[in-house]
């Protein structure tokens, strides 16, 4: 009986050792689960902006994941720097060129990838429901609509 008390007392030991351990990361690490993700206005109306890595307005490497609400469209844009784009959830319409045309649309579901160079225009459309995705970038970042008319109102 004394060892079974000896062992359950060890076991509670290790594992509260281990949850201990499992908090304390490296120094530069960064883990996040979903739930713990920190969601602000984007600088769209209806965006929501987490940052996981890096401040996209700022000098330096940056991850973000961003949600499009349903039934939206983005006219066409560039940003300054390359960008590299993974879709979390729904399906992503993407296209390239100075115009939005939805014949060059591609639908890009959940798990997708795809890439912007710096300074090339593109658009996106967002239907029946809400996208997330994952942006990958080196600041600064920033908006620039082809046709100026269709830049946010601030």
């Amino acid at each position: 009986m004394n060892n079974r008390i000896a062992i359950a007392g060890l076991a509670l030991s290790l594992a509260s050792f281990c949850a201990h351990a499992a908090d304390e990361l490296p120094e530069g690490a960064v883990r996040i689960t979903t739930d713990e993700l920190t969601w602000k206005p984007g600088r769209v109306s209806g965006h929501e902006i987490a940052a996981l890595i890096g401040d996209s307005t700022k000098p330096g490497p940056y991850v973000e994941r961003v949600k499009f609400p349903a039934n939206s469209i983005s006219q066409a844009h560039s940003h300054p720097e390359a960008r590299a784009y993974t879709i979390i959830s729904g399906i992503w319409y993407v296209g390239y060129g100075d115009k939005f045309d939805t014949g060059k649309l591609k639908a890009l579901p959940a798990g997708s990838f795809y890439t912007e160079p710096a300074n090339v225009s593109h658009f996106s459309q967002i239907k029946e429901e809400g996208v997330v995705v994952q942006i990958t970038g080196t600041g600064p970042s920033a908006t620039r609509f082809v046709d100026p008319a269709h830049a946010p109102k601030k």
